[in-house]
């Protein structure tokens, strides 16, 4: 038994988008944002499907050839988990940026 939820700060732009991602797929329950006039905290409900969620720092480079790559290395398999990338059509997991045939920078994976 894990627990229930979490407490992330400081809040980023791009942290509420990476856990938006995981939200769509369907890892994390809904997370709530606690605005205490400084950098903010995000409170998560988890729903015990993450097993690891990792960021990648620096923020390489990926063009759309090379994701394919990037998953084998850092997935355990290809049945599940998931790349999230900057990109121009917004942060993406690798899977939506395949199909928009668009690269970008790694932001980090889970699974």
């Amino acid at each position: 038994v894990g627990k229930r939820q979490v407490l992330i700060r400081p809040a980023s732009k791009v942290v509420v988008k990476f856990l938006t991602v995981m939200m769509k797929k369907g890892y994390i329950g809904e997370f709530e944002i606690v605005d205490d006039h400084r950098a903010g905290k995000i409170v998560i409900n988890l729903i015990g499907r993450v097993n690891k969620a990792g960021c990648i720092s620096p923020r390489f480079d990926i063009p759309v050839s090379k994701i394919e790559k990037w998953t084998a290395n850092l997935l355990p398999s290809r049945q599940f988990g998931f790349l999230v990338l900057t990109t121009s059509a917004g942060i993406i997991d690798h899977e939506e940026a395949r199909r928009k045939h668009t690269g970008g920078k790694i932001l980090g994976f889970f699974y």
